[in-house]
């Protein structure tokens, strides 16, 4: 008998290593769909400010009711789902999304306008922290791979904006938001099949899913010390605000400069948010396979300080030129955006949620402050003005410097 113990550990070691790509495609879909109708949102800036009249500052304000609803969920949902975990919230999250949806569609004001936005902020901030759950369960021994292919999910979702902005809201209006809730009804059918699964993985583990004793952590090199990990986890958290603020500005407001400076439409300056989107959906999965060679904190220094000089010079370059600059700083701005997610998870052992709910809700969603006040300056120093001073925040990824070596690294 005794000889037989470890050979059935190991075969058990096997099987929790192994990498479960029919979950992570699941919940990546699901991701997709998500996120999909939170650019919805921002996809309807043109329309909204046509059809309601809206000023710069106004549209700033709800890029920041869509982001701070759920930044600040986030984590307060993560740290409960990690001591109550609870798969069901996953379609709940959906629901929520799906009657903001419809608000969008018949809003007549913009009272209610940011009511309907609350609600699909809602929706996120239910939907990240338990899909990050997922992903955690159904990663094995890929860790950074497998939260590259759920945010490649969410990343592509984002991405969608400029062509439904050209394809469906410039033709149909702000009717056009009500094809959100059939995105919201196919989450939900996916969920169906990941939920059951999610519910067997937890019951698994005695109902709280799989932890890592922190005392491991010492023995792989990962930060064993509360001050360390507390100062790490301010820094991670200043990097990744810098990096959403600037996403803000590109996401909410470049459509505007592109008119403004190079005399688009507003369909032909969805083709630059197009490139941006979708070069960083690439850039994210890319960045996910090379963070588990090279290690997290090199990945996140490559990624943001590497997009710096695109970012410096963007502003200045005749149209031709920002095509393939924009899809070039996409995709390398996005390369480190879900080894952050790991990073911050390998340096709160146990903590999935947490710190899902600090990386991808408040640091990521505090960049909605950042949309407020840029449109704010917009509106009183020019869209010209803003993009300049955007293009200087990628240099804040010099923190990450400051940052200790991850797992890998100190190996």
């Amino acid at each position: 008998m005794a000889i037989n113990q470890p050979a059935a550990k190991t075969a058990g070691d096997t099987l929790r290593s192994a990498t479960v790509y029919t979950m992570l495609f699941a919940i990546s879909s699901v991701h997709l769909l998500n996120d999909a109708m939170q650019t919805v949102v921002t996809a309807l800036f043109p329309i909204f400010e046509e059809s309601l009249k809206l000023t710069y500052g106004q549209i700033g304000w709800i890029a920041f009711t869509l982001n701070m609803t759920s930044s600040i969920m986030q984590p307060v949902v993560g740290a409960m789902s990690d001591r109550w975990p609870r798969p069901w919230m996953l379609p709940v999250g959906m629901l929520c999304s799906m009657a903001g949806m419809a608000g969008l569609a018949i809003a007549p004001n913009y009272a209610l306008l940011l009511l309907s936005v609350v609600f699909v902020g809602l929706g996120s901030a239910v939907f990240h922290p338990e899909g990050s759950r997922v992903v955690h369960m159904a990663a094995g021994n890929r860790r950074a791979f497998a939260q590259s292919i759920y945010q490649v999910g969410g990343n592509f979702g984002q991405s969608l904006g400029p062509i439904m902005t050209a394809v469906i809201f410039i033709p149909l209006g702000q009717r056009g938001a009500a094809w959100g809730m059939l995105l919201a009804a196919i989450a939900i059918a996916v969920l169906f099949k990941v939920v059951p699964w999610y519910a067997a993985r937890l019951a698994e583990h005695g109902g709280k899913g799989p932890k890592k004793k922190a005392a491991s952590g010492q023995k792989d090199g990962s930060i064993a010390n509360n001050k360390v990990i507390a100062i790490a986890l301010s820094i991670l958290l200043l990097v990744v605000f810098a990096r959403s603020w600037y996403g803000a500005a590109i996401g909410s407001f470049y459509q505007f400069y592109a008119r403004d400076t190079y005399a688009l439409t507003i369909q032909s300056a969805q083709v630059l948010l197009f490139l941006f989107m979708v070069c960083g959906v690439l850039g994210t999965f890319f960045g996910g396979m090379l963070a588990d060679r090279i290690g997290r904190k090199k990945m996140m220094l490559i990624s943001i300080l590497g997009a710096a000089p695109f970012a410096l010079i963007l502003p200045h370059l005749p149209l031709g030129w920002t095509y393939p600059v924009i899809a070039l700083l996409g995709f390398i701005l996005q390369s480190g955006f879900s080894v952050s997610v790991v990073y911050a998870q390998e340096l709160m052992p146990g903590k999935v949620g947490t710190a899902s709910g600090l990386i991808t809700g408040l640091a990521f969603g505090m960049g909605a402050l950042g949309a407020v006040i840029l449109g704010n300056v917009a509106d009183m120093q020019g869209m010209e003005f803003v993009m300049l001073l955007a293009s200087f925040l990628p240099l804040f990824g010099l923190l990450a410097l400051w940052l200790p070596k991850d797992r890998r690294e100190a190996q």
